[in-house]
């Protein structure tokens, strides 16, 4: 039975809960109508804006864009709903010096004082009251940084450190820091009031759904100082599961959108290994105010026009991934061009038949192609001219060299004249176009499905046994190509792209009968060419300011290539984990790493907390680490949970009991989480897995081992553990991320194969 005193204990404690709970209420109803102001005052400046219409001058309608842009852009950002606008107040000692350059000193002036004299709010964008005071601070601000950066080691100027918790206008929760325990701190004579266990494990407890959440309000000190580096070269970022690499690289984003707007608006691209992860992720930066102005693209779907659709063996990934493919692809783009190329070129000029035989077409296609590096494509032009040239040869080879000047100058006009009569002639044209073709990447791999073919281009460039699986991987193809690639697939396309190049196309302008008469083109507005944009076909920026790659340690040479394509003057941040990589070959990715990177600066960061698993799960896991990666650390989880992982088998060889299996443990873990549930299965058996799942909702999800990669879940089951190791070479640095996808509740579903003992541990994880 509760005593009086615990009760009136608990009394009290809710009592300063509520009473601080009203008191950040106070202070969100005084940012919304603050909010409300700024509104109004963005919808007149686009009613005047709209009035400037009838003012005619180049000068009042350019001002006018101007004032439509700004005020478009100001209204988007203060109109969308966030949750938790208003996450953070930090609650400061006096400062040793006054700010410089806006940013607070970071020294108390006395660090046993303790008084509060000073009190920021931190949200996800800056608003200032009527007279310029800041009632909320942009949380990518360098005053903001305290909030992050302090520790009870190290805590600065701050005191107490507040996550709020809201939802639409309501304060919901309050959940306090004390980072000087050693003080009884007051805030304007009162002892100043702590509230909750913790701000980062209230936010870790929550229950995960199938999209990230932005962590702005529990951002911790190793990870904000990742976020606020400075962007010039390559920021290199390691770190093992849970430990927030994903969502800091995105957080970075908006930091550098924050810090030089002018530079990154939409010039930054966030390249992922799956379209999973590009759905679980694409919506924090909205969260963060920046919805539009980052391109985030799965490493399948870097193309224009093209989005992977399959996957390739482990075998053929090897070889598609290798660097070696770069030689490969240029011998079959040359290749491509004479397979089924006509032997003979036979024209009528001059009154007589003019022939080129096999020998001579193949030493002009060679000085067509010479030893310069041009695209095939762009040769087109060239080849027409030195056939031409031959053809002339041929017509004029009994005719004696012209003897002076004006001889020379009447054969170069014979020339000029049998050039352009012989190249309108149709047998003409239709040589040329079936002996020097327009070639597209995807007709270039579809020569490869024929494997005499592979393997005779291939020759000592890779194996005939790997020359086989790269022409079977390519056998569903049409003869144009037309067939789903994969992921490496489309790197081999945009090497292809480089190789062949785009034909020449005549530029085709629109003249407005206006442009004829004055010369001048019309002023154009911003909702004119709004309204164009929308009538065009969009184009895909293939330059970028900076790029941000994300599990890096999965790309194969062949990416890095394609990545770097697109990151020529950009600024880099790279986040990954050796441990985690499915690429069996480091040292060739390192290697085309330091290509792309090639003379530019980098500074390296290493995150060493995990905030997703509890220490149950991360224990597990970390015995799958050590025959993985031997000697590599595993990151520290904050938490426990007090559920130990759960082994199961199944000893019955049939499918259908491990699948019965697999859906009783999936409906089990349905019952103890709120959140997702994932089931993760080796490659070849998602679609089997999937059929598991049927009917037990949307909070669950089957998932191949490669597609898990940077998810998590509130509860996972991993079944077939030594399936998912036997996959490939990197099979058990590929069961080490299943096993750490799960926030809460982990199953390992163990097969006859897993090799059980009488509780259930797969052999795998006896250690």
């Amino acid at each position: 039975m509760q005593s009086n005193t615990d009760t009136t204990a608990a009394t009290d404690h809710e009592t300063v809960r509520e009473r601080e709970i009203a008191g950040e209420q106070q202070h969100l109803d005084t940012v919304y109508h603050r909010l409300e102001e700024k509104l109004a005052e963005a919808e007149y400046i686009l009613e005047d804006a709209a009035k400037r219409v009838h003012v005619g001058t180049p000068g009042a309608l350019a001002e006018r864009d101007a004032q439509v842009y700004r005020a478009g852009a100001h209204l988007q950002r203060l109109n969308n709903e966030f949750e938790d606008f208003l996450f953070g107040r930090i609650d400061l000692q006096r400062a040793d010096a006054p700010e410089e350059h806006g940013i607070p000193s970071d020294t108390p002036l006395d660090p046993a004082d303790p008084a509060v004299a000073e009190t920021l709010h931190i949200g996800r964008l800056g608003v200032l009251d009527a007279e310029y005071g800041p009632l909320v601070i942009d949380w990518r601000a360098p005053a903001a940084a305290p909030f992050y950066r302090a520790t009870p080691v190290e805590p600065g100027r701050v005191i107490r450190r507040r996550v709020i918790r809201s939802k639409g206008r309501r304060v919901i929760g309050v959940e306090d820091d004390l980072l000087r325990p050693d003080l009884t701190p007051t805030l304007n004579g009162r002892e100043l009031a702590v509230v909750g266990d913790g701000a980062l494990m209230a936010s870790l407890g929550r229950a995960r759904s199938h999209s990230m959440r932005d962590i702005v309000s529990s951002i911790q000190k190793e990870q904000d100082e990742v976020i606020r580096a400075a962007a010039a070269g390559a920021t290199l970022v390691t770190g093992g599961p849970g430990t927030g690499k994903t969502a800091v690289a995105l957080h970075r984003a908006a930091y550098l959108l924050y810090q030089d707007r002018r530079r990154y608006a939409g010039g930054i691209l966030v390249v992922s290994p799956t379209p999973l992860l590009v759905s679980y992720t694409e919506g924090v930066l909205p969260s963060l105010g920046e919805e539009g102005q980052v391109a985030i693209r799965a490493v399948g779907s870097l193309v224009d026009g093209i989005e992977a659709g399959t996957y390739d063996s482990p075998e053929a990934s090897r070889v598609k991934g290798s660097a070696r493919m770069v030689q490969l692809l240029r011998r079959a783009a040359r290749a491509a061009l004479e397979l089924g190329a006509p032997q003979e070129l036979k024209v009528v000029a001059r009154g007589e038949v003019l022939k080129l035989d096999a020998a001579r077409l193949k030493a002009v296609r060679g000085n067509v192609i010479g030893s310069g590096g041009t695209p095939l494509n762009l040769l087109r032009p060239r080849a027409r001219r030195l056939l031409l040239d031959a053809l002339w040869q041929e017509a004029t080879r009994h005719l004696p060299k012209p003897a002076d000047h004006y001889a020379r100058e009447q054969r170069q006009e014979e020339k000029e004249s049998f050039d352009e009569y012989v190249s309108d002639e149709a047998p003409f044209l239709d040589f040329l176009d079936a002996w020097w073709p327009a070639l597209t990447p995807r007709r270039v791999l579809a020569t490869l499905k024929q494997h005499r073919h592979t393997n005779r281009i291939a020759r000592r460039v890779v194996a005939p046994d790997e020359a086989r699986l790269l022409a079977a991987s390519w056998r569903h193809l049409s003869h144009r190509g037309e067939g789903a690639l994969s992921a490496h697939d489309v790197a081999l396309v945009d090497e292809l792209q480089v190789l062949l190049g785009e034909a020449a196309r005549p530029k085709v302008r629109e003249v407005d009968a206006v442009d004829l008469l004055s010369g001048l083109e019309e002023v154009t507005t911003f909702a004119d060419r709004s309204s164009r944009q929308r009538e065009r076909v969009p184009v895909e920026r293939t330059e970028y300011a900076h790029v941000i790659v994300d599990e890096a340690q999965d790309l194969t040479p062949m990416q890095w290539r394609m990545i770097g394509r697109r990151a020529r003057m950009a600024t880099w941040t790279i986040v990954g984990d050796p441990a985690q990589s499915s690429w069996p070959f480091p040292q060739e990715a390192q290697a085309a790493l330091d290509e792309v990177l090639s003379g530019k600066p980098r500074r390296r960061f290493t995150l060493t907390v995990n905030y997703r698993n509890p220490a149950e799960i991360a224990e597990v896991a970390a015995k799958v680490l050590a025959l993985a990666a031997p000697g590599t650390p595993s990151p520290s989880a904050v938490r426990r949970v007090g559920v130990e992982p759960r082994f199961a088998a199944v000893t019955d060889p049939a499918p259908e009991a491990f699948g019965a299996a697999a859906r009783a443990e999936l409906e089990r873990l349905l019952t103890e989480v709120d959140g997702t549930v994932a089931i993760v299965v080796p490659m070849d058996r998602r679609a089997e897995a999937a059929g598991w799942t049927e009917g037990l909702g949307e909070r669950v999800v089957a998932l191949g081992s490669l597609e898990a990669k940077g998810l998590e879940y509130d509860a996972t089951v991993v079944a077939d553990p030594t399936g998912i190791a036997g996959e490939s070479e990197a099979g058990l640095r590929v069961l080490y991320v299943a096993l750490t996808r799960a926030t809460q509740r982990l199953t390992v579903l163990s097969g006859p194969d897993d090799l059980p003992d009488a509780a259930g541990v797969p052999a795998l994880l006896h250690g």
